[in-house]
């Protein structure tokens, strides 16, 4: 019998300081998530041109932007990016804080890691007094999907997402607090 170490998760909001370690993990956790499913082509014209470690660097401190780190012990588990800024049309007059990107990585899917983001993420927006959390997912993300949806979270439109060349169908989804 093996014993497999002990998942011991924290969490901590990030600051200007993090801001490699969020353009690398975000690097990392969106192609584990999506380079299986889409062209190498795609996925790396959107690295290189669109989701650059330049630009995400810079989300780091821009203000409307949140960002909380989850570590198993020492090392990275995962993190989101909560955005108060601009609304879909349909939320138009609600006090709305977007959920803009939850990632694991890939050897802690499963572990706890965005039940952990997720929570926090409900907790900081209603210490915003926010009426709702809303998000945007790609169409095919099936288990990012049943995710939100075990989350409360219901479809409310749709928008496109530009991957590379490749016109996507993003879910647009929002869950009342």
């Amino acid at each position: 019998m093996v014993n497999s170490p002990a998942i011991a998760l924290t969490i901590r909001k990030a600051t200007v300081e993090d801001a490699v370690l969020i353009a690398d993990i975000s690097h990392e956790t969106f192609y584990e998530t999506f380079a299986p499913s889409n062209t190498k082509e795609n996925i790396l014209k959107f690295l290189n041109y669109q989701f650059t470690k330049g630009k995400l660097i810079t989300e780091v401190g821009m203000p409307d932007n949140t960002f909380f780190l989850a570590y198993n012990g020492k090392e990275v588990a995962g993190y989101v990016k909560l955005r108060d800024a601009s609304v879909p049309a349909p939320l138009k007059n609600k006090k709305a804080l977007e959920i803009a990107r939850i990632y694991s990585v890939s050897s802690m899917i499963g572990k706890g890691v965005g039940k952990l983001l997720m929570e926090t993420s409900i907790q900081f927006a209603r210490e915003k007094q926010k009426e709702l959390v809303w998000l945007g997912v790609w169409e095919k993300n099936y288990r990012a999907i049943d995710f939100y949806t075990k989350w409360g979270f219901q479809n409310f439109g749709e928008t496109d997402f530009l991957l590379g060349d490749d016109i996507q169908r993003d879910f647009l989804m929002l869950k009342y607090l």
